[in-house]
């Protein structure tokens, strides 16, 4: 088995991220703001970069999906920020897609959480 097939799922993910120190999520506050509680930054899609994402479906309803995205800002700080999408989205309102929509990518191999300690 190779090390990307071990992070099959949604929460093996969010604890390797977690072991490996990347566990700043980036969170939509309720004034339509993207922010970091752990780093105390407010953040425009401009501020941030896209690097990687990790797609989940789930087993018995394909309508319960998520993303991971991988991202860094301009400070070079990496955080995520986590959706569900589809049936169960977890944001209301349009905001949040435009929000994403407008931040960069820029797809790149992020071998750190695959390496172990």
């Amino acid at each position: 088995m190779n090390k990307q097939s071990e992070m099959a799922t949604l929460s093996r993910v969010l604890a390797k991220l977690s072991e490996k120190g990347f566990d700043n999520e980036l969170v939509m506050n309720e004034n339509g703001e993207m922010i970091s509680e752990t780093l105390g930054k407010k953040y425009g899609p401009e501020d941030l970069l896209v690097f990687k994402n990790f797609r989940f479906e789930g087993e018995s309803n394909p309508d319960d999906n998520s993303i991971i995205l991988m991202v860094e800002d301009k400070d070079g700080d990496i955080g995520y920020i986590l959706d569900s999408y589809g049936f169960y989205s977890s944001h209301d309102g349009p905001e949040f897609d435009d929000f994403i929509k407008k931040i960069p990518t820029d797809e790149r191999e992020f071998e750190e959480l695959f390496e172990d300690d």
